[in-house]
């Protein structure tokens, strides 16, 4: 169900690595949420580390909107950076082919099918 990839960056480093490797593959950084900050903020204590991307390629988006506008639940796709409970960073997605496939949705398996390629592609040029 998860994409995943392993770094010896931090989460903060892959704030910027991250948006430099969608900006070359035509996805934009929508936001990014400190999880790990706003848990704080709300007075949870939490020791570990977790940003989460929001991403988009607006083309794609559009191809998801014009078949099925119910797809807009699972949108924008979402990369998050984190420190697993090894000490490890990863990143990680749901592949789009799995969550498009869960909306029963044929016609558009091959948008999932590029999305998840190009996101894929992305997170393991963040990594470098």
């Amino acid at each position: 169900m998860l994409l995943t990839v392993e770094t010896t960056k931090t989460p903060a480093q892959l704030r910027e690595d991250l948006s430099k490797a969608c900006a070359a593959h035509q996805f934009g950084v929508l936001g990014i949420h400190d999880l790990g900050a706003k848990l704080k903020e709300k007075g949870v204590e939490f020791s570990g580390e977790a940003l989460v991307f929001e991403i988009c390629n607006p083309h794609q988006a559009k191809k998801v909107l014009d078949a099925h506008p119910e797809l807009s639940t699972a949108l924008p796709c979402r990369i998050s950076a984190y420190r697993g409970t090894d000490g490890k960073t990863r990143l990680a997605t749901i592949r789009p082919t799995r969550l498009i496939g869960l909306f029963d949705t044929p016609t558009l398996r091959a948008v999932g099918q590029e999305v998840e390629e190009a996101l894929e592609k992305i997170m393991r040029e963040a990594v470098q």
